[in-house]
């Protein structure tokens, strides 16, 4: 009997499906709302969006923006409760709940594990959440990339940071790629894609440490 709003304003495949079918499953009614079809188009900001949503009265709105903190914003402005599914390059919790459960899954717990966490650090909100879900979870995170794809600062949430990936994989129980995430790229920052897999591409021979 509830009512749950998935608006998307930027593009998504797995999450957006993955909430339809899951407030399908529990009986929910579900409305699919994409940025490229809606008001925002002609100039309506994203809070003129969200009182017109709420005066609606849905139960749930699930929002993924490209704007760090936009959720935040929405459900600190309106009497629904907000989803984050994705916002920028800040956060992505659901994805990371997912990421948990597969290696729980896998691996029978948690606390205990070294998980390693290569590639584009620096721009990846699936990053941010993992490490502090593992954390949370008792899980040692190291994360491993170029120093151009490290953030500043980020051993402050208490990952171990290499910028030698052999030296992260070794002994590590969880091995999680991320992609380079050039759309949130404002510039170059890799000399090439080649040089890059040759230094942190994951093959056989460096998954056997």
């Amino acid at each position: 009997g509830k009512t749950i709003i998935n608006i998307f304003f930027e593009a998504s495949t797995r999450t957006r499906t993955s909430f339809e079918i899951a407030g399908k499953r529990l009986s929910a009614d579900t409305v699919n709302i994409s940025a490229s079809t809606s008001a925002v188009v002609k100039g309506e900001t994203l809070e003129d969006t969200a009182k017109n949503l709420e005066a609606m009265h849905p139960d749930i709105i699930v929002m993924r923006h490209g704007h760090s903190g936009a959720p935040h914003y929405l459900a600190e402005r309106c009497g629904f409760s907000v989803v984050n599914a994705g916002d920028g390059a800040h956060e992505h919790p659901s994805q990371a709940l997912l990421d948990l459960m597969t290696i729980r899954q896998e691996k029978g717990t948690i606390s205990g594990l070294t998980v390693a966490i290569v590639g584009d650090i620096a721009h990846s909100r699936v990053a941010r959440s993992n490490i502090y879900a593992l954390k949370k979870m008792g899980a040692t995170v190291r994360l491993a990339g170029p120093r151009t794809l490290l953030p500043t600062e980020i051993e402050r949430l208490g990952a171990e940071v290499y910028t030698d990936m052999n030296a992260a994989l070794d002994g590590a129980d969880v091995v999680m790629m991320l992609r380079i995430q050039q759309e949130r790229q404002g510039k170059a920052l890799l000399p090439s894609n080649r040089e890059y897999s040759r230094f942190y591409g994951l093959n056989p021979d460096n998954l056997k440490r």
